[in-house]
């Protein structure tokens, strides 16, 4: 029986992390086929814009803001999956402008083959984000499945007037990301034992790495529109902000950072098959240039686990809440603007 010191979990699962989402073709499909709800005033986000969260309207004061997230291990240590898991799902609360409350446990474990000490470990990992995070524990279900998979239902709370939705872009905002994307391929390389355990822990640490400080630090700022860029990936959820919003966006993928080594890594191949889904959803609504290669391109779509925000914010006050979250110690980067033309795409520089 694997015990927590001898498992290599990212071998128990075909995917990792948000890149075993169902593609966002396929689940549109899906969507799309659901009866229409009865109009509620009260439901402030709902469906409609692929956003992060729903909202829910209690009083003028409060509304609920949830949101649910599991996946397979994205990487072997686990403790650092249950950490990586609880960040990636409280990551939607924050992206919505609220604060997280409560929270729940999903998990699906192998019990009789996998030793206890490793599902101790995943929720050691979790409970310790959650409480970083300065929400609550409540409960959880549990099933015996023979892949892992972990993740959290959480609860939290907002103003009716703050929430933040992916579609309130304004032509002339400009657009900062708060984590550097290559992600999916690093994690790719992991279960490939490509990478260094330097790289293994820096692709790690970004992954666990709370949006607390990001959504904290833009609070007193005019951002128009927010969203979290997971396993869509960056031009996904982008191209999601400009759809829902009426706009267009222009990105600058010079701009766009980077974790290290993600080119060479996907040269030699390692390149996970959400990041291609991705491409070849969003491809058709993309203007890229011709110098961007086939593996930039993949780059910029590739599926990201617990990435940072990508906040639109007045571009008056883009350069004063980038340093303000440099100062916070949030790795952010201005990437691009919100345009008037080509609404509803995005075109790369």
């Amino acid at each position: 029986m694997a015990t927590a010191d001898s498992v290599k979990l990212t071998a128990l699962s075909s995917k990792g992390g948000c890149g075993c989402k169902i593609g966002p073709a396929d689940l549109m499909q899906v969507i799309r086929n659901l009866p229409k709800s009865e109009p509620n005033p009260d439901l402030l986000v709902g469906l409609d814009t692929s956003d992060d969260a729903g909202v829910y309207r209690l009083s003028d004061d409060l509304a609920l803001v949830q949101t649910v997230d599991f996946f397979t291990p994205i990487v072997d240590d686990p403790y650092s999956f249950g950490q990586i898991a609880a960040a990636n799902a409280i990551s939607d609360i924050y992206a919505m402008g609220g604060k997280p409350l409560t929270v729940l446990n999903i998990v699906a474990f192998p019990i009789s083959t996998l030793d206890k000490s490793v599902l101790a470990d995943i929720l050691r990992g979790a409970a310790d984000k959650v409480r970083e995070a300065g929400a609550t524990l409540v409960g959880g279900h549990s099933i015996d499945d023979k892949e892992p998979k972990f993740g959290l239902a959480v609860t939290g709370l907002v103003h009716p007037d703050k929430v933040r939705t992916n579609a309130g872009a304004k032509p002339g905002d400009k657009l900062i990301l708060t984590k550097p994307i290559g992600v999916g391929i690093m994690t790719t390389s992991i279960k490939k034992d490509a990478l260094t355990p330097e790289e293994t822990e820096r692709v790690t640490r970004v992954m666990a790495t709370l949006n607390k400080a990001a959504a904290e630090t833009m609070e007193p700022y005019d951002v128009h529109a927010c969203t979290d860029v997971t396993g869509f990936g960056l031009m996904g959820h982008a191209l999601e902000m400009a759809k829902g919003s009426g706009t267009g966006i222009r990105i600058k993928h010079g701009d766009v950072p980077v974790l290290p080594r993600v080119r060479e890594l996907a040269e030699q191949g390692f390149v996970p098959g959400g990041t291609k889904n991705n491409f070849a959803h969003v491809e058709a609504d993309i203007d890229f240039p011709a110098e961007l290669d086939q593996i930039g391109r993949w780059i910029l779509c590739d599926a990201v686990t617990s990435g940072g925000l990508l906040i639109s914010v007045d571009g008056d006050q883009a350069d004063k809440l980038l340093a303000a979250l440099i100062q916070a110690g949030v790795e952010a980067s201005l990437i691009g603007e919100v345009t008037g033309d080509h609404p509803g795409r995005i075109v790369v520089e």
